[in-house]
């Protein structure tokens, strides 16, 4: 695993052993940023990484001039990984890791202000309830703006859903076995 493009173009990532862990590929990363890329400007950007895991996501927009990525990981060998990940690469600023659950993490960013022109989310996929819930709770809050767009990866086979209140899909990308769902204020 590595960093696609911009600043830290080709450096390695780490990642766990094993299935535990479940890192947005090169290639789907990759795409995610070339369809982000050709419907926004990236630089300057403010990004909520949900269910970072290794923060390959972040770490990529980081790469790319994001100003501030707020990585949320609930799973303590996660969270000490995708620090090792970051330290790996020099970062020192733009960036706070939250080592809690998501439920706990979106109040406590909202509450200090936090508003994102990107969210990606990717739960454990045996976590379906979480897609549900994760969105529901984007679609009413006030970390989103109407330009922002929200990202969900999944199972090629799952369908997250077309709408969460207020939070509409306008775009679902199928790679290898996983899809991505691209949502927004409608």
């Amino acid at each position: 695993m590595r960093v696609i493009a911009g600043q830290y173009r080709s450096r390695p990532l780490r990642s766990a052993a094993g299935l535990e862990l479940r890192p947005t590929s090169d290639r789907l990363r990759e795409t995610l940023f070339n369809v982000l890329s050709a419907v926004s400007e990236l630089r300057n950007t403010v990004w909520v990484d949900l269910y970072a895991g290794t923060g390959a996501v972040g770490i990529e927009a980081l790469s790319r001039a994001a100003r501030q990525v707020y990585f949320v990981e609930s799973t303590k060998r996660h969270a000490r990984l995708l620090r090792e990940n970051l330290a790996s690469l020099g970062l020192l600023e733009g960036y706070e890791v939250h080592e809690r659950e998501v439920a706990q993490s979106l109040p406590l960013l909202e509450s200090t202000g936090v508003v994102c022109d990107f969210c990606f989310l990717d739960p454990p996929y045996a976590l379906r309830g979480s897609y549900e819930r994760t969105l529901g709770y984007l679609s009413r809050s006030r970390l989103l703006q109407p330009s922002s767009i929200v990202v969900a990866e999944h199972e090629k086979n799952f369908d997250p859903g077309e709408r969460f209140g207020a939070l509409l899909r306008y775009r679902r990308l199928d790679q290898g076995d996983a899809a991505l769902s691209f949502y927004r204020l409608g």
